[in-house]
């Protein structure tokens, strides 16, 4: 019975949906702000599948694995060298793909490099761990919370890109700070020497060709085109599925499809809407206030962050955009500093943490409660205040 496989997070997409289609058959959200919400979702949620999709089949093609082991190359057996290249691909893969992307593929490849140069596993899962949350500033691609607020600003991908490039790098320094000091110094091999990765050969360069094209053409209509982000990531997707078709029929398995999250999206979506009709729109309109100066863009920063870690970063932000006026684009990016770079000091702040999690668990690699909290919310601190004054200082 598949109701038996379901786990924590099946059954939490599942409650959401059903309690936003209670929310609205029970007349606590109407019908028409429930049409709304999910007219606007539509688009995110077709780039949403169609993304992870693709992420996935390239994966399966071997371009993460041979991006991997060009890393490990690159860093020449210097620890130090390491862990600057593979901080770079985090947060690269993250910026131009999507977080998701980044906990769903890179984790275990990442995993897999550490077994490959003779390091420890936990720095380089915490490496993802965290960038996949710390860069995913700067595109409207980058991040779901990302997509809603260049739609609420109307900005193209470059006008976000104006917009948020010194808080990413701001973000990015103090991330890799904290990793080093936290993670890597302590794990450094004696002497720093890395043993030298086996070479990577693609099991099917035809499908390997493809989809690193298909992948390249996607980003470059993302950074360069007017289309929408939906129909870029749907034409590429559709170009590997082809290939996967007639080479590898047997990796078109419906389990591809990010169901989980195309449940768990809308009924989220419809249950803050509900919430924020019946009174968390007033709270938090008086929690981030009005001043649209230095003061408010720190306010709004430290709101989003502290209510996503106790919450959840998508359902604050949903909630927190409609408090800030559109006129007031620098406080609104301060939130979403806040809700992206502050979601670190417990796992369910970030989907993208938990499904990191999950990966690492599987691979038999674990963290300590503790230490995760601690470091997470030193990170969550400096990172939002240093990309918030990022964000003041070329406003």
């Amino acid at each position: 019975m598949w109701v038996k496989r379901l786990e924590g997070q099946d059954w939490l997409a599942v409650g959401l949906a059903a309690a936003g289609v209670l929310c609205v058959a029970t007349g606590l959200l109407g019908a028409d702000e429930a049409e709304t919400a999910l007219v606007r979702l539509a688009p995110l949620l077709a780039f949403l599948a169609s993304v992870i999709v693709l992420a996935e089949l390239t994966g399966a093609a071997g371009v993460f694995d041979a991006v991997s082991v060009r890393v490990a190359r690159a860093a020449r057996g210097r620890y130090a060298a390491l862990f600057v290249w593979c901080a770079v691909f985090v947060s690269v893969t993250t910026v131009v793909l999507n977080l998701d992307t980044t906990a769903v593929l890179l984790t275990p490849v990442m995993l897999a490099l550490a077994g490959r140069v003779g390091v420890p596993a936990l720095p380089l899962a915490m490496t993802t761990m965290w960038l996949a949350n710390t860069a995913s500033l700067l595109l409207p691609v980058s991040n779901l919370t990302n997509l809603l607020a260049a739609d609420r600003l109307g900005l193209s991908p470059q006008g976000m890109a104006a917009l948020m490039w010194a808080p990413q790098l701001a973000a990015v320094a103090v991330t890799m700070l904290c990793l080093w000091f936290f993670y890597w110094r302590p794990a450094r091999p004696e002497g720093g020497a890395l043993a030298a990765p086996e070479p990577f050969r693609a099991a099917d360069r035809v499908l390997f060709t493809v989809s690193a094209m298909a992948t390249a053409g996607f980003l470059a209509a993302v950074l360069g085109a007017e289309a929408p982000l939906w129909a870029a990531s749907g034409a590429a997707v559709l170009v590997v599925v082809a290939a996967f078709a007639v080479r590898r029929r047997e990796v078109l398995r419906p389990s591809l499809v990010p169901w989980r999250l195309l449940v768990l999206v809308p009924g989220l979506f419809l249950v803050v809407e509900t919430v924020t009709v019946h009174g968390l729109h007033g709270w938090l309109e008086a929690a981030v206030g009005v001043d649209d100066g230095v003061g408010g863009m720190f306010r709004s920063a430290a709101v989003g962050a502290g209510l996503s870690n106790v919450l959840n970063n998508l359902p604050v932000y949903l909630a927190g955009e409609g408090a800030v006026p559109v006129e007031q684009p620098q406080r609104l990016a301060a939130l979403l500093i806040g809700t992206n770079a502050g979601a670190l000091a417990v796992p369910w702040a970030s989907l993208a943490t938990l499904l990191c999690l999950e990966r690492c668990r599987r691979q038999g690699v674990r963290v300590a409660a503790g230490r995760f909290v601690a470091t997470g919310l030193v990170l969550s601190v400096a990172g939002t205040a240093a990309a918030t004054a990022a964000l003041v200082l070329v406003r």
